[in-house]
């Protein structure tokens, strides 16, 4: 890491969790409410998991709440999305218009390794349980 930016490792950090989430969830707004955009063309089974999971799974990871779970579904179903939309149609995500997809699955993946860090409502609740001692 750049030395000059060592000491904001855990604000980038939820920065990206919260920009991350925020912008996911409005692919599933997007799906389900028709907003901002209209739905894309996919079967209905496939608009409304996709698009729970993506409102859903947005905001919790937005928010900072079972941000390993969550993202870990956020991540499976970007990895699923990819293969389904853009993996059959060329090798490289650059061929087949997949980069978003591989970048979120990753991101997410990444996150659901790493937890909600800072300024999430999961670490809000453990600093604000009693501790067990």
């Amino acid at each position: 890491m750049a030395s000059f930016m060592g000491a904001y490792g855990g604000q980038t950090y939820a920065l990206m969790r919260i920009v991350l989430g925020f912008t996911f969830l409005f692919h599933g707004t997007q799906k389900l409410l028709g907003f901002p955009l209209p739905p894309p063309e996919a079967p209905a089974f496939v608009i409304y998991v996709a698009g729970t999971i993506e409102l859903v799974g947005g905001v919790l990871v937005m928010i900072g709440l079972m941000t390993g779970w969550a993202a870990f579904v956020c991540s499976g179903l970007m990895a699923a999305a990819y293969w389904m939309a853009h993996g059959m149609n060329a090798l490289l995500p650059l061929q087949n218009q997949g980069e978003l997809a591989v970048v979120y699955c990753f991101a997410f993946l990444f996150i659901s390794a790493h937890g909600s860090g800072m300024w999430s409502v999961d670490a809000a609740r453990s600093s604000a349980s009693p501790s067990a001692e």
